[in-house]
């Protein structure tokens, strides 16, 4: 689960009883039917998933995170990030492959056609805990899933593999401490301002995700501050959303607002593993310029009330229609790129496994060193400072 902000209105909810209406469509969504049956098929087809996906990224990592984080960072932070992204942006790219082309999962994108390669902020309602895995496959269209990052929670910090992952594409780890969290985001948010560097920055302003019990409490808190009432969505917590605003503004190419709705049955992150759900994602998107964004606080935080409220209203409308307007604003995942790039991270692994199992010794005590030395720089967050400035470097950010 990502979450995008710290300092949660939601959180001063005092237990006063306000009338609410459940949202359309939830109970039917949490209890409805699988789309897929879950057979044995299907489940040793899941453990094959667990397996292939850590054991991918380990290798990858292990033998390739040394050099293109530390080493080529010594020399270029440009290219050391543009490497190691290109490298996660091919294992990441196996997750649309997983979704679109083997369990057959349709993708349905609408409202405003996304121009390919901008720099933006996007934010996202929170209505399952895997909302955050299909930006990837918009992502993966426009030519940003190398570029994406998130806002998450430190705990996640934690995951083996996952976390060194985490560290080395810079995502952000928060505490929900806003006194805490405010000056890392700022300094991070920072380090990511070179023209050079491609970004698309996710975050998810509820600050979690959506169940019914949370949506009441956010009602309560709506009513008893005079804010809208939603159903589909939680009230947006603005500390964090504004934070990244700020820091970005100058720039960013553009701002999106993403929303996200499913067909029949919400998923969960194992629902995809066995490829039993969801039957569709439709994923809605509203470009806004920058400059359209009132920059004091108080009035961002209105404008992302009011962005929301229009979110509740494009939910309710899709859960009687069954789908958002302006359908069709990409096209389908070319099958054969997906397939070229599944057989050549599985192809790179192949051979990582083969040298650390059957090779010399030293690559042994290689990998050893390597899987020491991105545990010591996640666990104590530590990024290798440029030491070398290259001529042609300086004169790029001359120019910039």
């Amino acid at each position: 689960m990502m979450n995008g902000s710290t300092g949660s209105p939601g959180n001063h909810v005092n237990g006063k009883q306000v009338q609410s209406v459940d949202p359309p469509g939830l109970s039917s969504f949490n209890s409805g039917p699988r789309h897929r049956p879950l057979t044995v098929l299907r489940r040793c087809r899941g453990v094959l998933c667990l397996v292939i996906m850590p054991v991918t990224a380990c290798m990858m990592m292990v033998y390739l995170a040394p050099m293109t984080t530390f080493v080529v960072r010594l020399f270029s932070v440009h290219y050391s990030r543009k490497w190691t992204c290109f490298l996660f942006g091919m294992w990441l790219a196996m997750f649309p492959f997983l979704f679109e082309k083997i369990n057959r999962t349709r993708f349905v994108f609408s409202g405003e056609k996304v121009p390919p390669k901008e720099c933006v902020l996007l934010f996202a309602n929170h209505r399952t805990e895997v909302d955050w895995m299909y930006l990837w496959d918009l992502a993966l269209r426009k030519g940003r899933l190398q570029s994406i990052k998130y806002i998450l929670k430190k705990s996640l910090m934690k995951l083996p593999i996952f976390n060194w992952a985490f560290h080395i594409i810079e995502f952000i780890p928060v505490e929900r401490n806003w006194e805490v969290d405010e000056p890392l985001i700022r300094r991070r948010l920072s380090e990511l301002k070179n023209p050079k560097d491609p970004l698309w920055l996710a975050v998810f302003p509820e600050g979690t995700d959506y169940t019914e019990k949370k949506c009441i409490k956010s009602q309560e808190y709506a009513a008893e501050h005079g804010l809208p009432i939603l159903k589909n969505v939680l009230l947006p917590k603005i500390k964090g959303f504004n934070c990244c605003l700020q820091e970005l503004r100058s720039n960013l190419d553009a701002v999106y607002d993403i929303t996200i709705a499913y067909k029949h049955r919400l998923p969960t992150f194992m629902d995809n593993v066995y490829g039993v759900d969801p039957s569709e994602v439709h994923v809605h998107t509203k470009i806004i310029q920058v400059s359209d964004i009132p920059t004091a606080e108080d009035e961002v935080s209105d404008w992302l009330t009011e962005r929301f409220r229009l979110k509740d209203e494009l939910l309710s409308d899709f859960s009687t229609r069954g789908h958002f307007p302006n359908e069709g604003t990409e096209e389908e995942l070319p099958t054969l790129k997906c397939v070229a790039n599944f057989a050549a991270v599985m192809g790179m692994t192949g051979v990582f496994i083969y040298l650390t199992l059957f090779s010399s010794v030293w690559f042994r005590v290689f990998a050893a060193c390597s899987a020491s030395f991105l545990t010591f720089a996640t666990l104590y967050s530590v990024h290798a400072p440029q030491i070398v400035c290259l001529p042609e470097a300086g004169v790029h950010a001359k120019k910039a």
